[in-house]
């Protein structure tokens, strides 16, 4: 099931919105009431506010370049909870040879003290670059002198020669803003498609055509008035897909003739094939010939194949953790290095499956945290992976080399994103991708009562699937993190952590624990819930208010909870917890409480099954019910009285 989101493209006219008398680019003038605030009207609990936020870009017609203009003033009302507007990153971008430049920039914290206005400039020996990748650096600088009742501004001009890809605006953010603002104007000769996405129509609007600079323009001025920061909900991989925001998108260019660039998938295909760094690597066959491991081609089935070529991509290279579908240094260095970024792995594997005469095509998606394609406006500008794709037997299967743990079909969560575009020799389809393995979870407990009244025993945290990627990834980034985080969960003291992934490519942790915290005594009766630290504490389907958007897992999952608890000499067991088995019609939804005693030993074992990888909102009331049947079995208590 699969969730349904509408992106729209549509042009600035179809907006039906009055205009109404509204002055553009007029950043109101600093108030110094507004050092004295103490919360917002809009959201009493923001810990920030957004006073004027305005998005500018200009193609200037004397150097061809598009001109960025931002300016944002913030107020901030708790500075520990707004970290975000404490720190700033500017991204420029360079390719080819040609490269985005910074100019005109200041930035401010303003603070009341004593009853003035005192200003704090944030000098440019503060700022400093890295280069996060072969395209981008990236400015950074933070404020000073922030502390709660500051109001920060800042404004910079980029230059850029790259006129394809008006950035995006996110017009709903977590802060609310008294004023927000995009406008693009652009001569008559260059076009734009202005993308849309979102439920927010503008107050003040402005669509036309006008003289701007000397020059005939078409403008399209949005305002927006008192917007409420976005509430996010949980079950939710990605909220900026439902956001309200603005992008712009080079339609073509009327110079001496007329020039499209809106495409279609087929041209992005031809495109793609064309480019040295996509399609010119795929065409260094010789690359996959000399380097096809020996007697793969001799194998009977073209899954035994397909399998033996990706084992030994997945095995031999290391990925550097760079995204994006073109290659950087390209595939001939990889095999030197043994390293490379995702395009040059995926692509070389694609390059191998094809050489041993298997149907296979590179897959380009946009990953998760990146935001879905626009199915409606063919463009690559917001892809940045790509997978290897491959027929057998008429159906379609995917690879992802860049994961140790990866196999056939099953890829990390973040490639799970609605939909890819299979890219051939001859032209490019959107495919719908759903993520129908299952990923696992088992949580085993194994503890016995000390004669002290504590507890102790081992426990093991095993993922499979999807699941196990995703935790391998969280271990590799910060490992005493990792580990801190069964700590600060359980509120138990764990020790000898040992993380680790097993042969069959699952991610487990093993531990041992104590506590002194899980047994009440009443009387000459111990209390105890046998689910110990594993028990559902709380409805995490807790939403009061309407569910707006879809209940997104990543993967369909099955998630099993056992606990072993030895029973102490001489006592026995007062009642039995009750059990507990509840579906949902379509079996989609299925929880199961079972108890079983065996000798001196109580085994509970609790099981949630989740059959999709995603449900539209009209399911959470389902979940909710399901979710609070396991938080009341689970919270079941025995009392243990001597016999």
């Amino acid at each position: 099931m699969k969730k349904i989101i509408v992106l729209v493209l549509c042009s600035a006219n179809a907006i039906l919105i009055n205009a109404q008398k509204y002055q553009f680019l007029n950043p109101p003038k600093f108030n110094d009431a507004d050092l004295s605030k103490v919360k917002s009207l809009l959201d009493e609990n923001a810990p920030a506010e957004i006073l004027y936020k305005s998005m500018y870009f200009m193609v200037d017609t004397s150097t061809g370049n598009l001109s960025k203009k931002y300016f944002y003033r913030v107020k901030i009302y708790d500075k520990d909870k707004a970290e975000e507007w404490l720190n700033l990153e500017i991204p420029l971008y360079s390719s080819n040879g040609s490269r985005e430049t910074l100019g005109k920039f200041k930035a401010f914290t303003y603070n009341l003290e004593n009853g003035n206005v005192v200003p704090v400039k944030v000098e440019k020996s503060s700022q400093y670059k890295s280069k996060e990748s072969k395209y981008v650096t990236v400015t950074k600088f933070a404020f000073p002198s922030v502390k709660n009742g500051s109001v920060l501004e800042y404004q910079y001009e980029i230059t850029s020669p790259f006129l394809f890809a008006i950035p995006e605006m996110l017009i709903e953010s977590d802060t609310p803003s008294l004023i927000t603002e995009y406008v693009l104007d652009a001569p008559l000769n260059i076009a734009y498609n202005i993308n849309y996405t979102g439920s927010i129509a503008p107050k003040y609007r402005e669509v036309e055509e006008r003289n701007l600079y000397g020059t005939q323009c078409k403008t399209f001025r949005f305002g927006y008035e008192n917007l409420k920061g976005f509430k996010t909900e949980k079950w939710v991989r990605n909220d900026n897909n439902f956001r309200t925001k603005i992008s712009a998108e080079l339609n073509s260019t009327n110079f001496r003739e007329l020039k499209l660039y809106s495409s279609s998938w087929d041209q992005i295909s031809k495109r793609l094939y064309e480019n040295e760094e996509f399609g010119g690597e795929l065409k260094k066959t010789k690359l996959a010939k000399e380097n096809i491991p020996a007697g793969v081609l001799d194998m009977k089935t073209e899954l035994e194949k397909a399998n033996a070529i990706f084992s030994f991509v997945q095995k031999t290279f290391k990925w550097n953790k760079d995204r994006g579908i073109y290659t950087e240094d390209g595939i001939k260095k990889m095999l030197e290095t043994k390293v490379g970024n995702a395009a040059e792995i995926n692509l070389f594997l694609v390059m191998m499956l094809r050489e041993a005469g298997i149907n296979a095509n590179p897959l380009i998606i946009s990953t998760v945290n990146n935001g879905l394609i626009n199915l409606i406006s063919p463009n690559v500008s917001n892809m940045n992976f790509v997978l290897a794709a491959l027929e057998i037997e008429g159906k379609q299967h995917i690879y992802d080399a860049t994961v140790k743990q990866s196999s056939l079909d099953e890829v990390p969560l973040r490639n799970w994103n609605q939909y890819g575009v299979l890219v051939t020799k001859n032209k490019a389809m959107p495919i719908e991708m759903a993520n129908i393995k299952v990923s696992n979870t088992f949580l085993t407990a194994e503890a016995k009562i000390n004669e002290d009244g504590s507890v102790s025993g081992t426990y093991s945290d095993r993922d499979t699937g999807a699941f196990a990627m995703y935790a391998k990834d969280s271990y590799d980034d910060n490992p005493e993190k990792y580990k801190k985080v069964y700590k600060d969960n359980f509120a138990i003291d764990f020790t000898e952590i040992d993380s680790k992934v097993l042969e069959n490519g699952a991610f487990e942790s093993k531990m041992k624990f104590s506590s002194t915290n899980l047994i009440d005594h009443v009387g000459k009766k111990m209390i105890i819930n046998p689910m110990l630290f594993l028990n559902k504490n709380s409805n995490e389907f807790d939403q009061t208010e309407a569910r707006k958007f879809p209940i997104d897992f990543g993967a369909p999952t099955t998630k099993v909870k056992k606990v072993i608890l030895e029973i102490p000499e001489g006592y026995t067991i007062e009642e039995m917890p009750k059990e507990k088995k509840i579906v949902t019609q379509d079996k989609e939804i299925e929880y199961t409480y079972y108890v079983e005693k065996k000798e001196n030993k109580l085994e509970v074992t609790s099981t949630m099954k989740v059959a999709s990888a995603d449900y539209p909102k009209e399911y959470y009331s389902a979940f909710k019910q399901i979710w609070g049947v396991a938080s009341k079995f689970e919270n079941q208590v025995i009392s243990l009285i001597k016999k």
